[in-house]
């Protein structure tokens, strides 16, 4: 009969790639950790790794497992949730990974409600923050290093989610026109109306860097709009690009979240619409323990309000 303790260790040698690293973070050492593979491996009568050069894979029974272990340890987390539950819901310590622009709007409110809450356990939560872009916090989730994720999918470029996560959706946040003020008005551009980005083929634009899947959503966009932006700045910080803008640096994409309230810039939306959806992200199985049931309720909350 196959040990859910030894599935669990190869379920964590397929996430962390080697030995050693599944070690460290069971808290075990490399031998032992060979040790329970070898038997999982007797237990399954077939072999669940073979070495890779100085490291080892997992073969197609290993994956096999894998796939199963990821459906197994789900259930049981979801176990653990609903006796949490049956308990009363007692909260502790969630882990939450955010990017910045929800990190920065979201999250503020998510404590204000917690302090605010009538109930008394709701305000034992604790809510530990770490601002990361989207795809090194899932990493991060599937690592169990967090509980919850934050992350966004623009329309133009689709996100893919750990196999063994659940998603839901947010809110809805628009990508907006954002260039100066008196750069609209040459335009001629009427506050608020839908704006044709060919009409912006030649300006300077600031974006962030290449490494974020927000470049990646103004190359498309304007690519569909039928030009090559050309990038004068860079940078991961949207309130440098905003400030920028309002001192007639160049234009700029931003998702609504992200603006704010910003004096000398004018703010349009797109004849072609773009949206960023944002997502929480869970491990499978999770969605039922109270502290993620509560933070999932509260960050609605904060995402109602942020669209008022």
């Amino acid at each position: 009969m196959l040990d859910v303790r030894r599935l669990r260790i190869l379920q964590h040698l397929a996430t962390y790639g080697t030995v050693a690293a599944t070690a460290e973070v069971l808290h075990l050492t490399a031998p032992a950790v060979s040790q329970q593979l070898s038997v999982l491996e007797r237990e399954a009568g077939l072999p669940v790794v073979e070495k890779s050069g100085r490291s080892v894979r997992l073969t197609p029974a290993g994956e096999l497992l894998v796939a199963h272990a990821e459906v197994i340890l789900a259930d049981l987390a979801a176990a653990e949730s609903d006796l949490l539950a049956l308990k009363g819901g007692h909260h502790g310590l969630i882990r939450v990974a955010a990017f910045a622009s929800a990190a920065r709007t979201l999250l503020p409110e998510v404590y204000r409600l917690i302090a605010e809450h009538g109930d008394e356990q709701a305000r034992t939560l604790t809510v530990q923050l770490v601002e990361q872009e989207p795809d090194p916090a899932m990493e991060a989730l599937k690592k169990r290093q967090v509980d919850v994720v934050l992350a966004h999918s623009y329309s133009v470029l689709p996100r893919d989610f750990p196999g063994n996560s659940q998603q839901e959706v947010l809110m809805a946040d628009p990508v907006l026109l954002c260039l100066p003020t008196g750069r609209a008005q040459r335009l001629e551009l009427a506050p608020g109306q839908p704006v044709d980005l060919t009409r912006l083929a030649g300006e300077a634009w600031l974006a962030p860097g290449p490494e974020t899947s927000c470049y990646q959503m103004i190359q498309r966009t304007c690519g569909v709009a039928g030009f090559v932006p050309d990038v004068r700045v860079r940078s991961s910080d949207f309130s440098v690009l905003l400030s920028l803008v309002a001192a007639g640096a160049g234009v700029a994409l931003a998702p609504r979240l992200a603006i704010g309230e910003q004096p000398g810039i004018s703010v349009d939306p797109l004849l072609t619409p773009v949206t960023r959806t944002v997502f929480t992200v869970i491990r499978t199985g999770t969605a039922r323990r109270p502290d993620v049931h509560l933070l999932s309720a509260l960050l609605k909350q904060a995402a109602a309000a942020s669209m008022t």
